[in-house]
């Protein structure tokens, strides 16, 4: 009954569960319950956050994929990376718990859709790659067109120098407006920069979000009093990241063949990726550069139609 219970609705507490039982006349621990769910391959962990995706969305980001399904990994290591966050002073993300199997991180029911836009805080801007952290700056103004190619004038291409990148490396960033702004476009066309066509509503695919999360637990254990020290424990802790982990989230897992794409779609109902961007020693088996690349979860019955194994 508790595994039954839990897998229909990962949300159940273990206080539900006892309520549950009592009324089955069932005297059961709290204790007792996790480790017989731990004994089933479940356990407590938060609720991942994930953009809400409209099947277009999906569809763009099963061609991004595909386009990139071959591609080596030394073309990911000549990437540089891009996003910007806010940190929040004495703020703290709300989480919810769910009981859910290894690898089932991103089923829909173990998720908390989100929209855009979510003490103080400070707005930062960004960039890294494979071989270790590039600049990091505070953005103090409200951030347009106009003020971005700005920070890309100033920081991109001594970011791209500090870290040695080889010939023909490529910039990627989102499609926020200001990002896709006809200014934006103009000065990346004339200063000759490739960048990586990224589909919308993909922030999440964006390997730098785990430094952001890195980024952020450092600075929360450090606990600045106030924006001047917060921004000063931002800029230390972002130069202390190593580069071991920045590689980390640009390495992407070995390949394997289709049909076990196929057999973990038809075992979960979605299509998920398994570890994204993260190191693939987290990786527990092989995952196609396709589930790495296609994050969010996918009906099953979407997949199929794209003819996956075809």
């Amino acid at each position: 009954m508790i595994t039954r219970t839990v897998s229909k609705n990962p949300r159940t507490t273990r206080g539900d569960l006892v309520n549950d039982l009592q009324r089955a006349v069932t005297q059961v621990t709290k204790a007792t319950i996790s480790n017989t769910l731990r004994r089933q391959g479940l356990k407590s962990c938060s609720a991942r956050r994930v953009p809400l995706l409209k099947p277009v969305h999906v569809q763009a980001r099963l061609k991004f994929a595909r386009e990139h399904l071959d591609d080596p990994e030394e073309d990911w290591e000549n990437v540089i990376w891009s996003d910007e966050a806010k940190i929040e002073l004495f703020g703290k993300n709300s989480t919810r718990r769910v009981w859910r199997r290894k690898n089932a991180e991103l089923h829909p029911k173990n998720t908390i859709p989100t929209v855009k836009h979510g003490g103080g805080n400070i707005m930062l801007w960004g960039c890294f790659s494979a071989k270790g952290p590039g600049r990091l700056i505070r953005v103090k103004e409200r951030m347009n067109g106009a003020m971005y190619c700005e920070i890309l004038s100033d920081n991109l291409l001594p970011s791209a120098r500090a870290l040695k990148m080889k010939r023909g490396w490529v910039f990627q960033h989102d499609n926020d407006p200001k990002h896709t702004a006809r200014a934006t476009k103009e000065w990346l066309r004339k200063k000759h920069f490739k960048v990586l066509e990224w589909p919308s509503q993909s922030p999440d695919l964006n390997p730098i979000e785990h430094l952001w999360r890195e980024l952020k637990v450092r600075v929360a254990q450090r606990q600045p009093q106030n924006i001047t020290a917060l921004e000063e424990i931002c800029m230390e802790e972002w130069a202390k990241i190593p580069a071991t982990i920045h590689g980390e989230r640009t390495e992407a897992p070995e390949k394997t063949e289709a049909p076990e794409t196929i057999e973990i779609v038809k075992e979960s109902g979605v299509f998920c990726k398994r570890d994204a961007w993260k190191a693939s020693i987290h990786t527990t088996s092989g995952t196609t550069m396709v589930q790495t690349l296609l994050l969010g979860t996918f009906p099953l019955e979407t997949l199929l139609q794209s003819n996956l194994n075809g």
